[in-house]
């Protein structure tokens, strides 16, 4: 089985993730994305699981023992770190060339997991990944070259929080804004971005100790959210996952906003501004059919990728279209950044209904959700699972036609099968998502 998935190496960690795995990948990137010539700077951050520190004591051990400097970030969003590929750091001279977080996103905090990001701020495509994997079996090493740890910027954040502020044109006063930060590194920066911004913010789920990342908090658990909007009679709410590449938000009536419904909203308001280039806006195969016709009707092309940010940014440079995301809070606002970022989602976001004086719960009109269903089927082995369902897959798309659709695929993150239906019911979606699921479990439904 790969290492890398969906979006890098993910496991629990020591146990499925090691140090000696985390240090072997350092020096496997090392030698796949950097130049062996010259000496490189390499940025490493993480968010604040348990698991983080010694993990990135292996993957520093192991960038120094391939000949690399090292840059600590420390705990910071991801998209802190592509930020600092793409546009360099103050005070270290050359330009870093390789990017490493420690994070496993949404996932628990049992779990861990190792991003990696090139040269200029960017996901690694899957040649990239497989050519890494390939390295770990054979990385001579020459202690002559060892490098070391040049900088540690623990806890230095402003010049992550200037950066996001310089792609704010309309300030966010007035506003009221409950934040949920995932008790991840969103915690770090987010109350200071979004009230420099000039937002009247409260904060939540934002303990460092990264004991319970995740965990009914953030964009993956809304009720936590939507409540203390309503609590404090609040403009809007953010809500980031554990490494803050995410971010969906709830109005003032505690409705969900999703990715699609971002998407939306940041196409018409970039549309209204002849920044949407192209007229294109991509997404993946798991945005909503509202999402498709909302665009359509405005006049903007929908081009989709498979699920995952880092394939969405890589259409949208091939495309040269100015915004990308997905359904789960994952926005690549091309322009501004070169990945999915939360926190300039957020800033974008609420900058747009301030543009517009108008309330997200108003903005978000634009987009009539097809009721749409999503089961997760626990299995081994995926592809085993979805042949086994070939034949209600099949009928169940030959019946929806236009009306509906069927996405079934296997999770790039764990070991499961998610099933999607879109149909003009979400009780006809249920019953048909409910009757695939229990072929794949070899069930009836």
């Amino acid at each position: 089985m790969a290492l890398f998935g969906t979006d890098g190496v993910r496991g629990v960690a020591g146990v499925e993730l090691t140090a000696e795995l985390a240090r072997l990948l350092a020096v496997a990137a090392v030698a796949e994305l950097t130049n062996a010539s010259s000496r490189p700077i390499v940025v490493v951050a993480r968010d604040p699981r348990p698991s983080g520190p010694w993990l990135q004591e292996a993957v520093v051990d192991g960038l120094c023992a391939a000949g690399a400097d090292v840059v600590l970030l420390g705990v910071v969003p991801t998209p802190a770190v592509a930020r600092a590929l793409a546009d360099g750091l103050a005070g270290v001279e050359a330009r870093p060339s390789l990017g490493v977080v420690i994070s496993a996103s949404h996932n628990p905090a049992r779990d861990n997991g190792i991003k990696f990001f090139g040269a200029g701020g960017v996901k690694l495509d899957d040649g990239a990944e497989a050519r890494i994997e390939a390295r770990l079996t054979s990385l001579p090493l020459d202690a002559a070259l060892a490098g070391q740890v040049r900088a540690d910027l623990s806890g230095q954040t402003d010049w992550y929080v200037d950066a996001l502020l310089r792609t704010v044109t309309t300030p966010l006063g007035g506003m009221s804004v409950v934040v949920d930060c995932a008790n991840g590194a969103a915690s770090t920066v987010a109350a200071a971005a979004y009230s420099r911004a000039g937002a009247d913010v409260t904060v939540i789920n934002a303990a460092l100790d990264g004991v319970h990342i995740n965990d009914r908090c953030g964009a993956t658990h809304l009720a936590a959210v939507q409540a203390a909007v309503r609590e404090a009679g609040a403009s809007a709410g953010i809500a980031h996952d554990g490494d803050a590449d995410r971010c969906l938000a709830v109005t003032g009536d505690g409705e969900v906003l999703d990715g699609d419904a971002i998407l939306a909203i940041l196409a018409l308001d970039l549309q209204r501004k002849s920044n949407l280039r192209g007229a294109t806006v991509v997404a993946t195969v798991m945005s909503n059919l509202g999402l498709h016709r909302a665009l359509r009707d405005a006049g903007i092309t929908l081009v989709t990728t498979p699920v995952g940010d880092r394939h969405v940014a890589a259409r949208m440079r091939s495309e040269g279209a100015s915004l990308g995301g997905e359904q789960s809070g994952h926005i690549v606002m091309g322009d501004l950044a070169t990945t999915g970022d939360g926190l300039l989602t957020g800033l974008q976001l609420l900058s747009a209904a301030a543009a517009a004086d108008r309330s997200l719960a108003e903005l978000s009109c634009v987009i009539e959700r097809m009721p749409q269903v999503l089961i997760n089927v626990r299995s081994q082995d995926p592809l085993v699972a979805i042949d086994r369902a070939s034949s209600e897959i099949a009928a169940a798309t030959a019946e929806l036609g236009e009306n509906g659709r069927v996405l079934v695929r296997p999770s790039g993150t764990e070991p499961l099968v998610r099933v999607m239906v879109e149909a003009e019911t979400e009780e006809r979606a249920r019953a048909i998502a409910e009757q695939i699921a229990a072929a794949m479990r070899g069930t009836t439904a």
